[in-house]
């Protein structure tokens, strides 16, 4: 038995087993999500947390 599953962005039913863009229905989907992805529209939850810029900032500040 095929198990089906819903495109995450067009909520077309699509089979998982052989579907080679899952969980999404097609390449137009993938990319639609990659784009949402690379845009910031998508976050995860919780305390900022500071990068390699922020380290570098704080360094700067001890040697002064």
């Amino acid at each position: 038995m095929a198990r089906a599953v819903r495109c995450p962005i067009c909520r077309t039913e699509v089979s998982w087993e052989d579907n080679p863009h899952r969980p999404f229905c097609s390449e137009r989907c993938r990319l639609i999500d990659l784009g949402a992805w690379s845009e910031g529209r998508y976050r995860i939850p919780g305390e900022k947390m500071g990068g390699p810029s922020d380290k570098s900032k704080e360094e700067d500040e001890e040697q002064k």
